[in-house]
C-alpha cells in the first residue's frame, strides 16, 4: 500500500498538471502487476467497493481514542478518514506505526471485494493496524469510494499513456473494452502483446471541446451560430447489437438511462445533449435541476423515468456505420446528421436548431435576450472544423449567457479539501424571507483570490455561533455578492430554490446583512 499512498499524497499536494502527470507515470512504470490496475482503476472512478459507511468510520475511532477527543479533531482536520488516520492508535503488537508493506493494494482489494458491510469495519481495523497514516487515509478512501485527489479520469489516462509513451486517445479506444486490473492494457503498453482488440465493442471517442469566446466578433460567413443547452454532453455510441451512452469524461452512464440507450438501434457514434422534457414548457427542454434527479443513479424505476423524461438534442454525428466523419467539415457531418435524425424516435432525439442571424451584432441582441430555463449560451462553430479531440483554437467557441447575481448572507461554512483543508472555504448563503428568516439557497466555494480565502477563513473562525461536526454556523453579518448561471425551483431546499453554478464575485463588506436580497426577489428571476 505505500506506493498507492505516496501517489495520492503527491497527487494532494502537486497543483501543477505536469507534476501531477510526472507522478502518475512514474508510479505505473514502477508499480507491479495487478497493483498499477487497481490504482488505475481507483483513479479513473473504476474501482466500486463502498464497503463501509462513514458513519462506521467514526464508530471504530470513538471505540479506540477518546471520542471528545476525535470530535475536536475532526472539526480542526475537516475530513473524517483524515483524522480517523491520524489518530488511529498504533496496535500492541505492532512495533512502529510503518507500513512494512505485506499489505498490497491487491490485497486490499480482494478482501474490500469480498466481504459485506457487517464484516467491513473489523476487516478495515485489522488492515489499519498493519498500514501507516497514509496508508490508512488511502485504505479509508478506497472502502468509502470517496477518493478525490484532484484529477479526472482523462488526467489518469493522460498520465498512463505517458509512462509508456502512448497515444492518450489510442488508450481511450480500447479503454470500455477492457476490465480492471487491465493486464492487457499494461502487456500492450510495455510490448509484451498485441494491441487489445475493442472488436463490436460500444467504446468512448474524446469530445471536441470549445473555447471561451474572448474576441469581441467573430464573422457568420465562417461560424454557424446554435444553442448551449444546459444538460450533460453525452456521446451516443451504438453497434447495431448494443447501445452505450458517454460522459463528457467517459462515464459510461447507460444505467442511469436506459430509455435512451434503448431507443437508438443504430450503428453510429453521436453527440449531443442529454435533457429531461419540461412539465410546463410544452415538452421542450426543462432546466439542469430536472436533469439532476437522475444523474449518478445505478438503477432508474419506471416511475422516474416517467416523471422525469429523457431526451437527446443532437449536435454532431462522429460515425455512421463504419464510416469515419471526423475529418469531414462541420457543415458535411451537419447534413449526414440531418439525414440520419429523420429515422430516429422524434420522442428521444431531436436536432439542436441553427440560430439565424445576419450579422454579429444581431446574433449578440439574441443572446443577450435568452433565459430560456435550459440555454447556457451561444456556441460557435467554425463550418470547415474536422471534429478533433480537446479544444482546438479558432474552431469551436463558447459564448456563455452573463450571470445573474444576488446579494447573499453567510450562514454556514466548511473546510475545503486537498490544499485547502486547513481553510473553511466552502460557504452556505442564504436570503431573506419576507417574514425576516434568512433561508440557504445555495453553496460555493470558488470565484474568490487566495487573499481573499484567506480573510473569509478569519471571518469563519472569529465568527463562530455554533457547530455542528465539520461545520461552522456563523454570525449573518457578512455579505456575499454571488453568481450564478440560472436559477430554478426546487423541492428539495427549504427555500424552494436552486441555483446553477454559484460562486463567490465578490465579498460585500460595504453592505448590512439586513440589505441582502429576497427569497421573493430571487424567484422573479426564475423564468
Amino acid at each position: 500500500m505505500r506506493p498507492f499512498s505516496q501517489l495520492l499524497d503527491g497527487l494532494v499536494y502537486t497543483r501543477s498538471r505536469n507534476g501531477k502527470l510526472a507522478l502518475i507515470a512514474d508510479y505505473m512504470r514502477r508499480a507491479p502487476d495487478p497493483d498499477r490496475g487497481w490504482a488505475l482503476a481507483a483513479l479513473t472512478g473504476q474501482l466500486d467497493l463502498k464497503t463501509v459507511k462513514a458513519s462506521a468510520i467514526g464508530d471504530m475511532i470513538r471505540a479506540r481514542v477518546d471520542p471528545v477527543l476525535f470530535e475536536m479533531s475532526r472539526d480542526y482536520v475537516g475530513d473524517l478518514a483524515e483524522t480517523a488516520a491520524l489518530l488511529w492508535p498504533k496496535a500492541e503488537d505492532q512495533p512502529a506505526e510503518t507500513d512494512d508493506g505485506s499489505l498490497t493494494l491487491s490485497m486490499v482489494v480482494g478482501r474490500l471485494h469480498g466481504i459485506g458491510r457487517a464484516e467491513a469495519p473489523a476487516a478495515l481495523a485489522a488492515m489499519m493496524d498493519h498500514l501507516d497514516a497514509s496508508g490508512r487515509f488511502a485504505l479509508l478512501k478506497l472502502a468509502t469510494g470517496g477518493l478525490r485527489v484532484g484529477i479526472s479520469a482523462r488526467l489518469a489516462k493522460t498520465g498512463f499513456a505517458m509512462a509508456f509513451d502512448l497515444d492518450v486517445d489510442d488508450v481511450e479506444q480500447l479503454w470500455h473494452a477492457l476490465h480492471p486490473p487491465y493486464a492487457p492494457l499494461f502487456a500492450w503498453a510495455e510490448g509484451h502483446a498485441d494491441r487489445p482488440d475493442p472488436g463490436r465493442t460500444p467504446f468512448f471517442r474524446p469530445f471536441m471541446l470549445a473555447h471561451p469566446l474572448e474576441a469581441e466578433s467573430v464573422d457568420l460567413d465562417d461560424y454557424a451560430a446554435e444553442w448551449k443547452w444546459d444538460g450533460i454532453r453525452i456521446q451516443i455510441v451504438g453497434t447495431g447489437e448494443e447501445t452505450r451512452l458517454y460522459s463528457r469524461a467517459g462515464d459510461d452512464i447507460s444505467a442511469s438511462f436506459p430509455d435512451i440507450a434503448r431507443a437508438f438501434t443504430g450503428h453510429a457514434v453521436l453527440d449531443g445533449e442529454l435533457l429531461v422534457k419540461g412539465e410546463f414548457q410544452g415538452g421542450q427542454a426543462a432546466s439542469f435541476n430536472a436533469l439532476q434527479q437522475r444523474l449518478g443513479r445505478k438503477a432508474v424505476s419506471a416511475k422516474m423515468m416517467n416523471d422525469f423524461p429523457a431526451f437527446v438534442r443532437l449536435y454532431d454525428i462522429l460515425l455512421e456505420g463504419e464510416a469515419d466523419l471526423r475529418p469531414l467539415p462541420w457543415t458535411a457531418r451537419r447534413e449526414r446528421l440531418e439525414s440520419c435524425i429523420a429515422s430516429l424516435d422524434p420522442e428521444r432525439f431531436d436536432l439542436s436548431a441553427l440560430i439565424e442571424a445576419p450579422d454579429f451584432e444581431t446574433l449578440s441582441d439574441i443572446r443577450a435576450g435568452a433565459r430560456d430555463a435550459a440555454i447556457e449560451g451561444v456556441m460557435l462553430k467554425r463550418r470547415d472544423s474536422p471534429y478533433v479531440a480537446g479544444r482546438k483554437a479558432t474552431l469551436w467557441y463558447k459564448w456563455k449567457r452573463d450571470p445573474l447575481t444576488a446579494d447573499c448572507v453567510m450562514m454556514y461554512a466548511q473546510r475545503g479539501h486537498g490544499k485547502r483543508s486547513s481553510y473553511y472555504s466552502d460557504y452556505t448563503f442564504g436570503c431573506w424571507t419576507q417574514d425576516g428568516e434568512l433561508l440557504p439557497v445555495g453553496k460555493a466555494y470558488s470565484g474568490f483570490t487566495d487573499e481573499e480565502l484567506k480573510w473569509l477563513d478569519r471571518f469563519v473562525r472569529t465568527n463562530t455561533v455554533n457547530r455542528f461536526g465539520p461545520v461552522r454556523e456563523v454570525e449573518k453579518s457578512l455579505v456575499l455578492e454571488v453568481a450564478f448561471d440560472s436559477i430554478h425551483d426546487s423541492r428539495r431546499h427549504k427555500s424552494g430554490l436552486a441555483m446553477r453554478f454559484p460562486r463567490i464575485a465578490r465579498i460585500r463588506r460595504d453592505k448590512p446583512a439586513s440589505e441582502a436580497d429576497t427569497i421573493e426577489g430571487l424567484k422573479r428571476l426564475i423564468q
